[in-house]
């Protein structure tokens, strides 16, 4: 929850650069997240973790033990930093897009403009209508495998 304005404002610079947030929902009531997106203005993927919440599919194939949980990953699908939050996680951030040749300086959240969603987004409606029934594509996706 108190990570939501910032990642709101990471898609809102983001938005050109080739960066993605795909969240992992932990909450055993699905109709409690879907509320939660909608209130949060989440705009990204977010995957429900199943009924286990935190010892679901996707939690337990990535040895998540406590959440929030971060994992920046390359666009080699390679994870490069684990538990970043803050100045930490933009630095992180700046310096992988960089080695794709783009200079970026983040700035804080409360700089960035709130306003609605960038075109190409999905709102919030439409992401949760798009959320997928189970976590296989993600747990099964290249980088899935945190070993």
């Amino acid at each position: 929850m108190g990570m939501y304005p910032h990642e709101r404002s990471l898609v809102r610079q983001l938005a050109d650069y080739p960066f993605a947030i795909v969240g992992v929902n932990s909450d055993r009531d699905r109709e409690k997240i879907k509320a939660k997106i909608a209130e949060e203005n989440i705009s990204w993927r977010s995957f429900w973790n199943g009924t286990e919440g935190t010892r679901g599919p996707i939690s337990t194939k990535w040895n998540v033990s406590s959440w929030p949980t971060t994992f920046l990953i390359d666009a080699e699908g390679i994870i490069r930093h684990r538990r970043l939050r803050g100045d930490r996680l933009n630095e992180a951030i700046e310096t992988l897009l960089a080695e794709l040749g783009h200079e970026v300086t983040i700035k804080e959240p409360n700089e960035v403009d709130e306003a609605p969603a960038l075109a190409g987004q999905e709102s919030p409606e439409d992401a949760e209508e798009s959320q997928p029934e189970s976590t296989e594509d993600l747990a099964t996706d290249r980088a899935a495998d945190p070993a």
